[in-house]
């Protein structure tokens, strides 16, 4: 099955987005509004589709991990600053 990476993708982002969902029935600490679910799950399907491409076509593992780091690294630090500002961005606790 061609598209199996593809649903194991969107099952991810789905289950990762309904992490802040269920904390917000539990605790005020957690106020996202649809906006931040909307960019969060962008992020996260584009990121999946990024390291699904550098997976097809990368041939050598350790290049594979090596870029599929980066990748994963890159949308850790856009999350951070999205979330808290950590460079002090336009875009900081947005």
């Amino acid at each position: 099955m061609k598209n199996k990476r593809l649903i194991t993708i969107l099952t991810s982002v789905v289950i990762l987005l309904m992490i802040p969902l269920i904390a917000m029935q539990f605790t005020n600490e957690v106020d996202w509004s649809a906006f931040d679910f909307a960019i969060l799950g962008i992020l996260l399907f584009a990121t999946g589709l990024l390291c699904e491409f550098v997976m097809r076509k990368v041939k050598s593992i350790q290049n594979r991990l090596i870029i599929c780091g980066f990748i994963l690294f890159a949308l850790f630090l856009v999350i951070a600053e999205l979330a808290v500002g950590i460079f002090g961005s336009p875009f900081a606790g947005f």
